[in-house]
Formats: structure tokens, sequence, C-alpha cells
């Protein structure tokens, strides 16, 4: 298995210890694992510009698509993504932050969905767990199959050393993290996330080429590979989540079809 880590600390302090246990854990349970580390803050990634670019013409027309375009394809090629963040104000830190921004356009074309995440966040005192959600609720959004949060509370600025009750919680998440990337399962996702997918499914298909307004989105969602889905085709799905899925795709498309509605991104 190959593992990915965007690291969006500035530095190898608290969060980094916590991220080398669970490497070692994950090692421990399967030798022949593989990682790759990307510390964002080397990346010099510009702040995102709004352009919209994304949205209108493809992700491959941002102007920083040399760096996105790196980061995106080696999230496509592993088989889990641990990301981990320094908790600062609550939330994960402003190069990841900045990164998301840039992913915005996988909220409207998600495609991430065979992979698996596990995000890991500390903190001096309180926030790591909002910091993990936060970034877990992107993660989800933009696609991928399923995220395990492991947040911990250092109490040290520089000097902390996981103890033993913490290198029990690391061992036990991270290890429920790697068997299920091992087994290579697709969860099928909640309700929940079912209605920001089939919303933008039906409202994409007011922006297919040859409408007022084509987008990248509509040339996505009218695609015969995932037009007629409720989610993506390999991900199987009970009756009752399709038929759940079925009516917000309805909702978005009348929706997006009302002129009031209609997304120009004139500027």
């Amino acid at each position: 298995m190959k593992y990915l880590i965007l690291d969006g600390c500035p530095r190898k302090g608290n969060t980094w210890k916590v991220t080398e246990a669970a490497i070692e854990q994950i090692k421990e349970q399967y030798p022949d694992s593989e990682f790759e580390e990307l510390n964002i803050y080397d990346q010099d990634l510009p702040f995102c510009t709004g352009c919209s670019n994304c949205f209108r013409i493809g992700h491959e027309k941002c102007p920083h698509y040399g760096i996105i375009g790196n980061i995106i394809e080696k999230m496509e090629r592993a088989d889990g993504v641990i990301v981990c963040s320094t908790t600062y104000n609550w939330r994960e830190t402003s190069v990841l932050k900045n990164l998301f921004d840039h992913f915005c356009f996988m909220l409207h074309r998600p495609h991430l969905f065979r992979g698996k995440a596990l995000v890991i966040t500390t903190t001096g005192g309180t926030g790591a767990g909002k910091s993990a959600k936060s970034i877990a609720s992107t993660l989800l959004g933009i696609g991928l199959n399923r995220c395990y949060r492991l947040s911990i509370a250092a109490i040290s600025w520089n000097a902390y050393v996981p103890g033993a009750r913490e290198l029990r919680k690391i061992s036990k998440k991270t290890s429920r993290f790697a068997k299920d990337v091992r087994s290579r399962k697709l969860h099928a996702p909640s309700l929940l996330s079912l209605i920001p997918y089939n919303i933008m499914r039906g409202m994409g298909q007011n922006y297919a080429p040859g409408s007022e307004y084509p987008t990248a989105d509509g040339v996505f969602w009218t695609d015969a590979a995932r037009k007629g889905y409720a989610y993506f085709p390999e991900v199987r799905l009970s009756l009752v989540k399709r038929a759940f899925g079925q009516m917000f795709y309805t909702i978005g498309k009348t929706l997006g079809g009302q002129k009031s509605l209609l997304v120009t991104y004139k500027k």
C-alpha cells in the first residue's frame, strides 16, 4: 500500500511526533507499506486568487496548476492519505487551508473516492478535535471514501513525548485506518454526503456544453459514467440511498435551471 503524507506543519514538532508514531504503527502492521511525505510549506503555493478558472474551464487552467496538479496526482495514486496539521485557533494551518481553497473545485466535482484518509492534529490545549473535523469535512467533500480522525492534546509547546495512553490511542486509530486501506473496501456514503453530491449532479446538467453558461462542472456531470448514478458507480448503494440521492438530484436540476439561480461566473 502507498501512503501520501500531506504535512501542513511549519516544523517537525508535536504533530510530527504523533505522525511518526502512526507511521511506525502502519509499518509494524504491514511492513511492505510505502510512504511519501509532501510538506505543504515547501511547495511555495501562492494564495488562491478566486479566478474561478477551475469551476469554469477546468482545474488545469488554475494559475498554480504546476503545483496543484502535482499534489492531486499524488493523491490519486495513493491508497491512503495522511494529513497532519498543527492546530491554530481551533483550525488547520493557513498553508493547509490555502491548499484546500485550491481544492474547492473538487467540492463541485469530487472524484478521489477510492482513497482513505487519516487526519492527525495536536494542540497545546484545546481545539484539536475541531481542527481535525474541519480537515475531514474537506477530504470527505472532495470524495475520499472514509476519513479517520486522530487528535491529541499534547499539553506541551516544545518537548512533547507521547505517553502510554496516547500511544494506545494512536495505535488503535491508525490500525483501523491501515486495515481499511488494506481491504480496498469502498464504503457506502452517508445520507448526508449524498445530498451535496446529488445536488451538484443535478445542477451540473444545466451547464453542459451548448448551454448558455457551459462549465467544466457541466462536462463532468453530464458524462455517461456518472450522470445516471446517485454516487460513484463503483460504490454500491442500497435502494433507499439510491432513491434518496435521486430525489436531491431532481431538486438540484430543478433549482439549477431557474434563471435567478444560474451561476454565470461573471466578474
